[in-house]
């Protein structure tokens, strides 16, 4: 789940993170509003989708640029009419652009340095790890293949969190001294708790920076957070913004399906993540395109598969559909059941193939042979990606 960036600093402000003042705002008159109570020379407007590259993108109004530098209230109300209710396309979105339904404004800071600071989990050690560099606003990727001698990598103890020694070893490793220094290990304090209370797989803070008056500011982040704990965190729910995701996506959601959309035309409906995988891969190698990775859990009912149908149909690229499932715990002749079901109540059309195997696997192809419906069977994974190509090939 992403969070965007106006939604970073209200978990800023939670957790006692620096950052300049702002505030989000969802009309020009609102802008304006928030321009004048921050009440400095510089303010700056940035639009808020889930995208990067918005200062570089153009709105299909022809506006240029989703993050402005502006000087007076009026001139805040100004720009976010432009912003707000358009599109904006930058060379994350796509040529459709995101609609802008919100704008960060914020005070404009003057910039010395910029430094980077991110925590994350370390894969080999399921233990946070943090990374810092002296090269801010540029990607950590880059500076890892460059110059991954200016990258510093401490790891944390998971059960005695961050410790004093350890934020004051990173700040001397970011050249930051003297009152920087106590100032960096607030805010690097400030950071992991937000890190571990919040949930987070990856807190980025790029860039991290000093002003010439010597304040420390997180100025932008990203935030990534542990989908397996967000029961636990109604508020970071609460900062969903579906309008944001591919409506796909938010649909299978609901039903607690995973669901990718693909550029492909061959549609995946598999149980088990490997497996999905293991279908799209055998799909390509037999000379398709996966549309989607749809992997339905290993206990879907009927009402998920028929969700799944429905889901699988509202794409318009696809031309044939291919069901693989493999019974444990799952019963394969409760999956025939969803797909005839399903099939009957969308009106199916496409071809379809389906190759089950594992628990009451029998019944479950009696089952669709009885149905009255064209049901193309497969014995093998091979031999339903073959069949799937030919019959989208031939129709």
């Amino acid at each position: 789940m992403n969070i965007h960036e106006y939604q970073a600093r209200e978990l800023f402000e939670k957790f006692g993170v620096a950052s300049s003042k702002g505030k989000v705002a969802s009309t020009p008159e609102e802008a304006e509003q928030v321009a004048a109570a921050i009440g400095t020379a510089k303010i700056v407007v940035k639009a808020q989708i889930h995208a990067g590259g918005r200062g570089k993108g153009t709105f299909v109004n022809g506006f240029k640029g989703g993050v402005h530098l502006v000087h007076t209230p009026a001139e805040a109300r100004e720009v976010a009419s432009k912003m707000l209710g358009q599109a904006l396309v930058t060379n994350q979105t796509g040529p459709e652009g995101r609609v802008v339904n919100k704008v960060l404004v914020a005070e404009a800071v003057d910039i010395s340095r910029e430094l980077y600071f991110a925590i994350l989990v370390d894969r080999a050690t399921s233990a946070p790890m943090i990374i810092a560099s002296t090269e801010g606003g540029m990607d950590i990727e880059t500076v890892a293949e460059h110059t991954p001698e200016k990258i510093l990598n401490i790891s944390v103890d998971p059960l005695l969190g961050i410790q004093p020694y350890q934020t004051r070893k990173i700040a001397a490793a970011l050249g930051l001294r003297g009152p920087l220094m106590t100032q960096a290990s607030k805010l690097f304090t400030a950071l992991y708790r937000t890190f571990i209370e919040a949930d987070c797989s990856m807190v980025e803070i790029n860039p991290l920076v000093v002003t010439p008056e010597g304040r420390l500011l997180a100025l932008d982040a990203k935030f990534n957070f542990d989908d397996n704990a967000l029961y636990r965190q109604p508020a970071i729910v609460a900062m969903r913004d579906t309008a944001e995701e591919d409506p796909r996506e938010v649909a299978a959601s609901e039903f607690n399906l995973n669901y990718i959309g693909l550029d492909g035309n061959i549609a995946c409906l598999v149980n088990g993540a490997g497996l999905a995988m293991a279908t799209m891969d055998i799909i390509q190698y037999s000379g398709g395109k996966p549309a989607n990775f749809l992997d339905v859990g290993g206990g879907a009912t009927k009402d998920q598969v028929s969700a799944a149908f429905k889901i699988i149909l509202s794409d318009k690229n696809v031309e044939g559909i291919l069901v693989n499932i493999f019974g444990g715990i799952m019963d394969c002749d409760v999956i025939a059941h969803g797909i005839i079901e399903a099939a009957r109540e969308v009106g199916l059309k496409l071809p379809l193939v389906v190759r089950l195997e594992g628990n009451n696997v029998e019944a479950g192809k009696k089952t669709l042979s009885e149905s009255g419906l064209t049901i193309i069977g497969a014995s093998t994974l091979a031999d339903a990606a073959q069949k799937i190509v030919a019959a989208v090939k031939a129709a």
